[in-house]
């Protein structure tokens, strides 16, 4: 089981291609993962988000979602290996 005293970010993007590149890699491979997916225009307990204030003229959608993907530290060394490989 992955928590949060054991695991080890390995990926992160604004790029639902991307991470679902390197989520396919680490399921071929049988590395388990685990995915944070944050809203960046979402509002939060600090504060009312940025769509009611500002509107999103102007403004790129590809970068609403950012995608963290972590993995155990045990299958870090490895995971990064087959990411690179993949990648390159």
């Amino acid at each position: 089981m992955i928590t949060i005293f054991n695991r080890k970010l390995i990926h992160t993007s604004f790029s639902m291609e991307s991470q679902a590149k390197v989520k396919d890699i680490l399921d071929h491979n049988g590395i388990k993962y685990y995915e944070k997916v944050i809203n960046r225009r979402s509002a939060s307990p600090f504060g009312n988000g940025t769509r009611a204030i500002t509107g999103s003229f102007g403004e790129s959608f590809a970068y609403t979602y950012e995608y963290i993907i972590y993995v155990h530290r045990k299958d870090f060394d490895l995971a990064d290996k087959y990411i690179h490989d993949y990648l390159n």
